[in-house]
């Protein structure tokens, strides 16, 4: 398979400012992401995509490909993934001279730094042995389960998934459930391209554990991030 690896990092961020380029452990975000990404050779391309030129240039200092400057409007609060994605993979197979010249595009996003190279090899690894669309990393949601979330109605506590009764049973004898967590997206060439989507309706996914998941989107999320990866280090 031909796999464009694209990694989106764009400036803004209200949370952490200049995120992607924070210090964590003494390294910028996105360089975890990058040398992990740079170690797995089923990769043909990798990029990065931003709007941002400090961002480019840190990029291009830490050896990664940094082919073209995003559109703003890609790069804004409201910029989903499919549109930046396909942005790239147009851009990429413009300069080849060859549509179609890609298999699947492999997105890799720097918030989820604890994310390895074996992870990526493995939900590569699933495209090419199984019939499917897409490929999808997740975790499980452990004791933050459906069957325990509410919903607030004024001050009236309901349950968000009405069973009949109260479940109060031990989070080990809850039925398994997953969410999606960012560190992993694996899409054919043409669910992007054609149906402007990252997730098919034939979607296999793969478990990655808490740990490994973990996903910078608040202060919280980055310290404890930067313990981790301080951890790994020593």
């Amino acid at each position: 398979m031909n796999i464009l690896g694209v990694i989106p990092a764009r400036g803004g961020s209200k949370t952490v400012p200049r995120k992607n380029i924070a210090l964590i452990d003494g390294k910028p975000l996105i360089a975890y992401t990058i040398e992990e990404a740079q170690k797995v050779e089923l990769i043909t391309d990798l990029i990065l995509s931003t709007e941002d030129e400090e961002i480019a240039s840190i990029g291009e200092n830490l050896g990664v490909n940094v082919p073209f400057i995003r559109p703003h409007d890609l790069a804004t609060d409201q910029a989903q993934s499919a549109p930046v994605l396909k942005h790239a993979l147009s851009h990429m197979e413009d300069s080849k001279r060859g549509l179609n010249f890609y298999d699947a595009v492999l997105m890799l996003q720097p918030t989820t730094p604890l994310r390895k190279s074996h992870h990526i090899v493995s939900a590569i690894q699933m495209m090419t042995s199984n019939p499917c669309d897409s490929v999808v990393s997740v975790v499980s949601v452990e004791g933050h389960h459906p069957f325990r979330m509410k919903r607030l109605i004024g001050n009236k506590l309901i349950n968000l998934v009405d069973q009949g009764f109260e479940d109060m049973r031990p989070r080990q004898d809850l039925p398994k459930v997953y969410i999606r967590n960012g560190a992993i997206y694996l899409a054919k060439r043409d669910l992007i391209a054609l149906k402007n989507t990252i997730v098919g309706t034939d979607c296999l996914g793969i478990e990655m554990d808490l740990r490994d998941s973990i996903n910078i989107d608040t202060y919280l999320d980055f310290k404890m991030a930067e313990i981790l990866l301080k951890e790994s280090t020593n």
